[in-house]
């Protein structure tokens, strides 16, 4: 709660003030923002949290412009995952990133490319007329 929720907090609170009328605030949540597994509390909760932040923080700085979204990535081929999947694997007694692989519908992790152009698009004039959204960027694996 304190990096995912406070953290995303503190940075609107210190920022807000500083923006100019017009800007995007993007909130990084996760896949797990709109899940519910079993035994993952400590991580869902908070990102769950990190929703409800934005929706909050949306509607409060429409009216200077300010769109407030959040980006939900699913499992990224990078070295944080692969971390994660080796832990799981060694927990689990299996391969850690076919594991993960079988839970995206599309079959594969994201690439950090795929994630940044996400971010870039909700940052942008492109999402002029989005805020208040859960912009998911995982392969389908919330679905």
């Amino acid at each position: 709660m304190a990096v995912h929720v406070h953290g995303a907090y503190l940075a609107a609170k210190h920022t807000v003030p500083h923006m100019r009328d017009g800007g995007a605030i993007v909130i990084t949540s996760s896949v797990a923002g709109v899940r519910g597994d079993a035994g993952v509390y400590a991580y869902i909760t908070p990102k769950h949290a990190q929703v409800g932040l934005m929706r909050c923080l949306a509607k409060e700085l429409a009216p200077r412009r300010i769109r407030v979204n959040t980006i939900h990535p699913g499992p990224v081929d990078n070295g944080f995952q692969s971390a994660v999947e080796e832990g799981l694997g060694e927990a689990l007694g299996v391969d850690g990133t076919e594991f993960f692989n079988r839970l995206i519908p599309l079959g594969r992790h994201g690439r950090p490319d795929e994630i940044a152009r996400s971010v870039l698009y909700l940052a942008s004039e492109e999402s002029s007329f989005t805020t208040g959204a859960t912009l998911m960027v995982d392969g389908s694996m919330s679905v």
